[in-house]
């Protein structure tokens, strides 16, 4: 079935930390990060760091498997993530950003419970950022 539904998420840590040292601890680069204090595109500077890995944007109605992915180069880490979050100031985040349309299949948001068990150990937070369309919007 044809949908214009779709889906990504990621993991992400933010805080007061640097990044290099995360990206070294875990052994793992980052697809997106910075310190405080670099400059955004509009020229103010980011008073928060960010390290995010496990971007997945393969839509799957069950978005569970599509947490799954982005929590899979992290699980054998949560060790290491808990000395993080202990050792630094800093929050886990599994953001999920469904866009939905109206009158198309409604994605399946209930993450299962390997994905619960790793945000449990990890003290990791789930955002869900929604986006909801009319069928008329493009």
């Amino acid at each position: 079935m044809n949908t214009r539904n779709n889906c990504y998420t990621y993991f992400k840590i933010v805080g007061n930390f640097n990044p290099d040292d995360v990206s070294e601890l875990l052994g793992l680069t980052p697809e997106k990060a910075w310190k405080i204090g670099d400059l955004r595109c509009n020229g103010t500077k980011y008073d928060f760091a960010l390290w995010e890995i496990g971007r997945c944007t393969e839509y799957d109605v069950e978005v569970e498997n599509q947490m799954r992915k982005t929590i899979s180069v992290l699980q054998d880490k949560i060790p290491l993530l808990n000395q993080i979050r202990q050792k630094y100031d800093v929050s886990f985040v599994l953001e999920i950003v469904p866009t939905i349309y109206a009158n198309d299949i409604n994605p399946c948001l209930a993450p299962s419970l390997d994905v619960i068990d790793f945000c449990h150990e990890t003290r990791t937070q789930i955002d869900i950022d929604m986006y909801i369309y009319d069928s008329e919007n493009e």
